[in-house]
């Protein structure tokens, strides 16, 4: 996994000075990087069932859309406020300085339905802190939540369901 790691451009003080922002669009220009990262997520769900895929605006969309093709499951996406065209259920979480909100059409999940939550990158863990809400309030069953790659000292997955998440590369 050190050559998928490779790929990924460090951008030094974005979006602001003293962050090191992971660029993964330099993994997914590479049709055999991100081929073979697709392919890394979606083996280790082979013949666990997952009805469907849930991914997060935007990049979770990039991989969410590519695992559930690959693992013929559905697609739920989960968007900022005003997206989504019909009844929506909505989050509010907390951020380090402020708020945010996401929703995700009311219809998408049904009870007992078996959910993987995908994202590109595990951070600090507030979004997927809430789009695990949503899913559970919805009646989901999460299976895990997986990423391209996490932020390890970040310790995001310690908001998450403990032994539910995997990362593919970890930094």
């Amino acid at each position: 996994m050190d050559e998928l790691k490779n790929i990924i451009r460090d951008v030094p003080d974005f979006p602001k000075k003293g962050i090191i922002f992971k660029d993964i669009t330099t993994l997914l220009s590479d049709a055999k990087s991100y081929q073979r990262m697709i392919d890394s997520i979606a083996n280790r769900y082979v013949g666990q069932r997952i009805d469907k895929v849930v991914g997060v605006e935007a990049r979770g969309f990039i991989i969410g859309a590519a695992l559930a093709y690959k693992l013929n499951a559905g697609i739920v996406l989960v968007r900022k406020p005003g997206k989504l065209p019909a009844e929506t259920f909505k989050k509010t979480y907390d951020l380090e300085y402020g708020t945010d909100t996401l929703e995700m059409h009311t219809d998408a999940i049904k009870k007992g339905e078996r959910i993987l939550i995908a994202d590109d990158l595990l951070a600090t863990g507030g979004t997927m802190g809430a789009v695990v809400d949503m899913v559970n309030s919805m009646g989901g069953e999460i299976v895990e939540c997986c990423f391209m790659a996490e932020l390890e000292f970040l310790d995001g997955r310690k908001k998450l369901p403990a032994g539910k998440v995997f990362s593919l590369l970890i930094f």
